[in-house]
């Protein structure tokens, strides 16, 4: 969703077009963030435009792979950011789910 220069990217779940999800937590990372860079650049931004993140784990275990991807992915950009773990998330196969913000100006 785009209002003015700030572009939200909300709920992004490890889910590929067939409907797969990857078991491994960094692989799943690295699926939520090629479906935010795509819904950024639908709206005119970029990744290294994102100022914040969040990201929701299912297990503390699983914040090195997420935060490795997470850094690799936004290196250039450097968002403030904050990991979560959660209970669950909506499909038991999740490890992952993350959330970006991005300003266009």
């Amino acid at each position: 969703m785009r209002a003015g220069d700030r572009v939200e990217v909300a709920g992004t779940a490890p889910i590929w077009p067939d409907g797969h999800v990857d078991p491994d937590p960094y692989v799943q990372a690295r699926r939520c963030l090629e479906i935010i860079a795509a819904a950024l650049g639908e709206l005119g931004a970029s990744v290294d435009q994102v100022v914040r993140t969040r990201m929701f784990v299912t297990d503390a275990a699983f914040s090195e792979p997420v935060g490795r991807a997470h850094g690799e992915v936004m290196k250039d950009a450097r968002p403030v950011s904050t990991m979560v773990v959660v209970k669950g998330l909506l499909d038991e196969r999740w490890k992952v789910e993350i959330e970006a913000e991005a300003v266009t100006s």
